[in-house]
């Protein structure tokens, strides 16, 4: 089994890693606290292990559904952009006032991650081949497989967090603010792009 729990780890990691509103957030709520990626991994998994446990018990053409998919994209859309504007409305009380954003950070990572129809696709398509790799092993293959998948998300959200919360009271706040921008216009343009992808474009 370790050759395949070791597929899981790479690619576990391969689409933790990638850029994306679960990134943005992070970045954005390490400023204030450096468990702020355990917090968002745990929201994160909210949504992903009963995803996993539907895709293990054969739903995930569900969530190949072009109606399904066309639901989730302008509501994740529209919610991914919400939370963009409300970071960069908040930038700067954040950095000037310490406060924090009007959001949890346990909540951000359920939105970001429930509201994200390509987080899903990941599932119903990469995500099932993996599962369906653990069919053999019985339950407790699929707990293992979950465990170890949520500790890489656990790990890279958490390493973001800490070199975030060490780090930022080095720079200026002129750069500081900047993080926010940065973060609220990547939600922003993130959410504007599920929005798009919703649209059949014909020629």
């Amino acid at each position: 089994m370790f050759p395949l729990l070791l597929s899981v780890v790479v690619i576990s990691l391969s689409g933790v890693m990638m850029p994306g509103p679960m990134f943005a957030v992070t970045l954005a709520k390490s400023y204030r606290s450096p468990w702020a990626g355990a917090r968002v991994s745990m929201g994160h998994a909210v949504i992903e292990v009963p995803l996993i446990l539907l895709i293990y018990f054969g739903f995930a053409r569900f969530f190949t559904n072009s109606v399904v998919q066309l639901v989730l994209s302008l509501l994740g859309g529209a919610m991914v952009i919400v939370i963009g504007v409300l970071m960069f409305r908040a930038r700067a009380e954040v950095v000037q006032k310490g406060q924090d954003l009007p959001y949890s950070t346990f909540v951000a990572g359920i939105l970001t991650s429930g509201l994200n129809p390509y987080f899903l696709l990941w599932w119903a398509t990469i995500g099932s081949l993996l599962v369906m790799k653990f069919l053999d092993f019985g339950a407790a293959g699929l707990i293992l497989f979950i465990v170890v998948h949520w500790l890489c998300d656990l790990a890279w959200l958490s390493f973001l967090s800490i070199v975030v919360y060490r780090t930022h009271s080095l720079w200026k706040l002129k750069y500081q603010e900047w993080l926010f921008i940065t973060c609220s216009l990547l939600l922003i343009g993130f959410g504007a792009w599920f929005l798009v992808s919703a649209i059949p474009i014909k020629i």
